[in-house]
């Protein structure tokens, strides 16, 4: 029983992480819900939602690439509020990264 419960210690985050991405990465409601449970974050009896998936997604940068699609999903799903949030936080970065691009302005020599 202690290699099962080492097996699934919380105090490495930066593992935790990197494996939740990978399930969420993976869409699946169910598949998170198992992962989820797994390591004692959920109760044994919780329902698969996809809201929570997408909203997991959209909340993590290293799911960047799928934020548009959680977006989407969420609208046609009646979350507007949450997806009006994940499209801000978009266009704030994407606006970032132009500002970080552009060439700075020469000094007078």
């Amino acid at each position: 029983m202690a290699d099962e419960e080492s097996r699934y210690d919380m105090t490495n985050y930066t593992d935790f992480r990197r494996a939740l991405d990978a399930v969420l990465r993976r869409r699946d409601p169910q598949a998170l819900c198992d992962f989820l449970i797994e390591r004692g974050q959920w109760e044994p009896d919780a329902v698969p939602d996809p809201a929570y998936m997408w909203l997991m997604i959209a909340g993590s940068p290293a799911l960047a690439d799928l934020h548009a699609e959680a977006e989407v999903w969420l609208r046609a799903h009646g979350r507007v509020a949450q997806a009006d949030e994940i499209a801000v936080r978009r266009q704030g970065r994407a606006g970032q990264t132009r500002s970080q691009n552009k060439p700075q302005p020469r000094k007078p020599s």
